[in-house]
């Protein structure tokens, strides 16, 4: 017999609370009484997002929020920088050259961080550049992006900043209206905890003035579509029904948990996880910006990433993720967000020590689990936490 565990950086555990919301018979979703949920979650992710602003929900992967933001905000032949860190930094500049922006690339070694400075460079060189696109958590690299700073960048200029926070909300602090970020989006199956399929986009006043101006074709993804439904308590086309609902539950624990306490516990999660890898002779991908939603680690020598998280998935039921693109092979990636626990992450890297053994690495299996140990102990006496 064998029990699955899902530890992927997206889809995430699914708690049982909203498992069971969606296995209630469906309903209508032009009644009051879907209404009445929607408005409740739309509320809860304002508290969620930190904002004041409507967060708009579109049915999609976190993708099309991303698409929902270049196509809304830029026209044809308008100019953006896209910060390029890893395979998601790419995402806005593929998205960018479809909808005929032209982006200004600011590459930065996969595994760091973008210097802030690099984009105020840019945008002091170029004034007619319209908008910032970045990651707050690039899901590819495990890097964490110092936003705050990058928000204080666009304030002084025309550009809007619009922030992929797609594996970050729930998991990092990001200020959204305290920091002026104009833009945000997310998507359901990582900090918020339900399965793959709604997308989150945010907007403040100078982002809403460029949506305004827009020349860009868009119709499912329109976000004055999407606005107008909104102020009814609506949405402009058939929404994900079971989703929203699912939403409702995880949002109300996110509420009743609070956003200090939630952030405080992926933090302890993460440097457990982090301390474990060291202590078992594994080198962290990202560690000078490392992010508290997901942890990369770079492989030693001989051994295969693809063929170590296959072998953790069939033999033991523990489902980490790989490197992508010119990581494929070479690092793995474990998350520690949403609805994971303390004992799902001894447990993996447990599993994790046995695996890497039974490949033919020389280390010390158990030496991760003591050190994870520690960090949870210690976590828990400066600030008990009780697992979600």
């Amino acid at each position: 017999m064998k029990k699955n565990y899902l530890m992927t950086p997206g889809p995430t555990p699914v708690p049982p609370q909203a498992l069971l919301a969606m296995a209630e018979p469906i309903i209508h979703h032009r009644t009051p009484e879907f209404m009445e949920i929607f408005r409740e979650v739309c509320e809860l992710l304002k508290f969620v997002f930190q904002t004041q602003n409507d967060v708009i929900t579109l049915t999609s992967s976190g993708t099309g929020a991303m698409e929902a933001a270049v196509a809304n905000l830029l026209s044809p032949g308008d100019k953006a920088i896209c910060v390029q860190g890893g395979k998601f930094g790419e995402r806005w500049t593929e998205l960018c050259k479809a909808y005929g922006v032209t982006p200004v690339i600011i590459n930065v070694e996969w595994g760091k961080a973008v210097d802030p400075k690099a984009i105020e460079a840019e945008l002091k060189k170029d004034a007619s550049i319209q908008a910032v696109f970045t990651t707050l958590c690039e899901t590819s690299t495990g890097v964490l992006t110092d936003i705050k700073a990058i928000a204080q960048v666009t304030k002084a200029h025309n550009a809007v900043i619009a922030v992929d926070a797609i594996s970050g909300l729930g998991a990092e602090e990001i200020k959204t209206d305290e920091w002026g970020i104009d833009v945000v989006v997310s998507g359901s199956q990582k900090g918020l905890m339900i399965p793959p399929g709604l997308a989150f986009i945010s907007l403040s006043k100078k982002a809403w003035e460029k949506v305004e101006k827009s020349k860009s074709p868009r119709y499912y993804l329109s976000l004055k579509k999407a606005k107008k439904a909104i102020d009814a308590t609506d949405t402009p086309f058939t929404p994900a029904i079971s989703l929203v609902i699912a939403l409702r539950e995880t949002l109300r624990m996110m509420k009743k948990e609070g956003l200090d306490v939630i952030f405080n516990r992926h933090k302890i999660l993460a440097l457990a996880t982090r301390e474990a890898m060291e202590a078992m002779g594994l080198k962290l991908f990202a560690p000078t910006a490392p992010s508290n939603g997901v942890t990369a680690v770079s492989l030693p020598e001989g051994i295969d990433g693809e063929k170590l998280v296959k072998h953790m998935r069939d033999k033991y039921g523990v489902g980490i993720a790989g490197g992508q693109a010119e990581l494929k092979g070479k690092v793995i990636r474990i998350a520690h967000m949403g609805y994971i626990t303390d004992t799902d992450i001894l447990m993996t890297i447990a599993v994790l020590g046995m695996a890497l053994a039974e490949m033919g690495f020389r280390g010390e299996p158990g030496v991760g689990v003591e050190a994870a140990e520690e960090v949870l102990l210690e976590g828990r006496d400066r600030n008990p936490v009780e697992s979600a």
